[in-house]
């Protein structure tokens, strides 16, 4: 999975409150790889717990891999610099070993994350990825980032931006929603077969319309017969696909339990079976 750490923590939705010690008890339980983003607003809370943890001895910051996000309002070349190292004096860090472009669609600029138009559409900006890109790149010439990549990108948008004429960098990653309920097997092909590694977010699904994931009777059936729970599976399924997994949890004992899958293995069948779940379920979507 390229020099990403195979799981991570996801902080999204994850309240300033809840999420420093949320991440001091996933560094303590072994996780190297913290994925945050500007737009979740709890970055110095997550950059205050990776400080304590450094302080104490527990790791080391080169032992750590962090990831932000550019947010969809910083897609003016010209913001991008100041977006990324908003991130980083909130992170309390010198580089981010990731940042990627969270959307590829650009939002007027401004204080609003979402910024509505009277018709309560949210208003574009002019802007093109591929000029956000370059931007990126040169956050890597100048030592800010180690590594750049993408967020929610289909097959033509990463096509398009690997065929940039002038291309410096690829990137690293595309981070996708991804789980049995929406496996992305097209998409995850396309970016493995160009040596664009996957990060799956919501693993582990979550309610809608009346459906939990970790409810469904095949993945308590696969979780039983290995004598683990329905979110250590859904974890090992993306793990068996060479795919980065970054599940999110703020309570202690989850997350202790949703790292502990390198001690089991799913078989051919359980794979078979849970890819069979897909239906192309969305939770994740952006106000249009």
């Amino acid at each position: 999975m390229g020099d990403i750490p195979a799981v991570g923590l996801g902080t999204w939705k994850a309240c300033p409150g809840e999420v420093t010690r949320a991440v001091e008890v996933a560094i303590d339980a072994g996780y190297r790889h913290i994925d945050c983003a500007y737009l979740y607003h709890n970055e110095k809370e997550i950059g205050e717990a990776i400080s304590s943890k450094i302080q104490e001895g527990v790791v080391k910051r080169e032992e750590l891999f962090v990831v932000s996000k550019l947010w969809c309002t910083y897609h003016k070349k010209s913001l991008v610099k100041s977006a990324c190292l908003e991130s980083l004096n909130a992170l309390k860090l010198d580089y981010l070993d990731l940042y990627l472009i969270h959307w590829p669609m650009g939002f007027k600029s401004g204080d609003q994350d979402l910024p509505l138009g009277d018709n309560g559409m949210v208003i574009p900006s002019d802007t093109n990825f591929l000029d956000t890109w370059e931007a990126m790149e040169d956050l890597v010439v100048l030592g800010l980032v180690k590594a750049i990549g993408v967020s929610n990108f289909n097959s033509d948008q990463l096509d398009r931006l690997l065929k940039k004429p002038d291309l410096r960098i690829k990137p690293l990653t595309n981070q996708i929603e991804c789980n049995p309920y929406l496996t992305q097997e097209k998409l995850i092909g396309f970016c493995q077969d160009r040596g664009v590694t996957v990060t799956a977010y919501r693993p582990l699904g979550g309610p809608s319309q009346g459906v939990d994931l970790m409810d469904d009777p095949v993945i308590q059936r696969i979780a039983s017969a290995h004598q683990k729970s329905p979110a250590q599976v859904l974890v090992r399924f993306q793990m068996q696909r060479n795919v980065v997994v970054i599940p999110k949890s703020v309570t202690p004992s989850r997350i202790q339990e949703n790292i502990q899958v390198f001690d089991f293995e799913l078989t051919e069948q359980d794979m078979k079976d849970l890819l069979a779940l897909d239906r192309n379920l969305r939770q994740a979507t952006l106000p249009a």
